[in-house]
């Protein structure tokens, strides 16, 4: 099988992504390996990163600051679809892979490399999420997935890293899978393979335990404009600086633990658990701005595209026409959505206690009053129940003549 000669690998300085690049050298005849390790706002210094994948062979070793493009470019849309797979997951990972294949493209084109590749395994989501994105972007390009086709368990991997000089990361006493970035953490493996135990709390690290949280609870105003988060508290807020400071306020109250059975998109369930505070409170409050200032025909569509677009995006269905068109719908619905939403966290709620919008409120208090001042014109009533309720009377009618 003609394997590319010149690769850009997408490196995190895992166990996987290292092995990949001798790997992809002494197994597969690459000539060249350039890694590409992605800021996405994760906290963690990345300098080290970069010498480690020098240290393992690869001939560049690159960072990039995606933090920016991240949130405005993706988590932001996802706030305004409502973005929750499955009802619960604010795809805080899947975000990202897009725009991680699109930076491995764009270095592919500069440095002249041949091929792309990636550490992710054979049954995981991110596999489908980046080989069908680098397939959108540029169909030329080989991508290469050594740890899909090793063929090597956890410890052989391992194995195969200390005999090329690469240190394992993974502790007997920490052996969770972890990806993070500045919308939330995903861990996984160990004991959380079993769907019956309990998460020990030394899985979380952006969120207190709801006994720990505070005793008094907090009220913060987002601000919106035309869908996107643009304020807390009044002060407006440059996006990344406004989600880390969502991520710290919820997370101090303990909101944004997720637990949960999810379906993977090669067809097996598992078992995950998320923490996403800030987005998740951003979502909350965005649904509760459009339940003042969107027709209720359109909200009701929207729900049903919510949920088909949330599942686009887990599903590494980015870059698709659908999710494309999709879009458009999202963009158009959103030019109501502007206001202000008040949220009180308290022990790992977040419960909306007020909402409102100067300019594209769609709650006419003289028309929803029962009070003196109201214009509900009452007797319109009975006429509209004989017209509405027509279909039913009818069908009820013959189904009695019928037996």
């Amino acid at each position: 099988m003609a394997r590319a000669k010149k690769v850009v690998l997408a490196y995190s300085g895992g166990v996987d992504t290292s092995v990949c690049i001798p790997y992809l050298r002494n197994e597969w005849g690459v000539e060249e390996v350039i890694t590409f390790a992605a800021d996405l706002g994760q906290g963690d210094e990345l300098e080290p990163i970069r010498l480690k994948a020098l240290a393992a062979g690869a001939s560049q070793s690159l960072v990039g600051d995606l933090v920016q493009p991240f949130i405005e470019g993706f988590a932001f849309p996802a706030i305004r679809a409502n973005a929750l797979y499955q009802g619960r997951y604010p795809l805080s990972t899947a975000l990202a892979r897009p725009l991680i294949a699109e930076r491995l493209v764009a270095i592919a084109r500069e440095v002249g490399a041949d091929g792309v590749a990636h550490g992710c395994t054979g049954k995981g989501n991110d596999q489908v999420r980046f080989d069908v994105a680098i397939g959108a972007l540029a169909p030329d390009l080989t991508v290469l997935t050594p740890a899909r086709e090793w063929g090597m368990s956890r410890e052989e991997t391992i194995a195969y890293g200390e005999r090329h000089g690469i240190p394992s990361p993974v502790s007997k006493g920490s052996p969770y899978s972890i990806d993070l970035n500045l919308l939330g953490r995903s861990i996984e493996a160990g004991p959380l393979e079993d769907p019956n135990v309990e998460p020990p709390e030394e899985v979380y690290a952006l969120t207190v335990a709801v006994d720990q949280a505070p005793d008094q609870p907090e009220t913060v105003t987002i601000g919106f404009e035309r869908g996107n988060p643009v304020s807390l508290d009044g002060e407006r807020l440059d996006p990344v600086s406004l989600v880390r400071r969502a991520n710290a306020l919820a997370g101090r109250h303990g909101f944004g633990r997720l637990d949960m059975v999810e379906d993977r998109v090669v067809g097996i369930k598992s078992r995950e658990i998320y923490e996403t505070p800030g987005l998740l409170l951003l979502i909350r409050a965005h649904q509760e701005l459009e339940s003042l200032t969107v027709p209720a025909d359109v909200l009701r569509t929207k729900r049903q595209l919510e949920m088909q677009w949330a599942d686009l995006v887990y599903q590494g269905l980015w870059f698709g026409a659908l999710k494309d068109a999709i879009d458009g719908f999202m963009d158009r619905s959103q030019q109501t959505v502007n206001g202000s939403v008040r949220m009180k966290l308290h022990k790992g709620n977040a419960i909306a206690v007020g909402r409102s919008s100067a300019t594209d409120s769609l709650y006419v208090p003289d028309m929803a009053t029962y009070g003196a001042e109201d214009r509900f014109d009452h007797r319109a009533a009975e006429g509209f129940i004989y017209v509405w309720g027509l279909p039913t009377r009818l069908s009820a009618a013959v189904r009695r003549q019928g037996g």
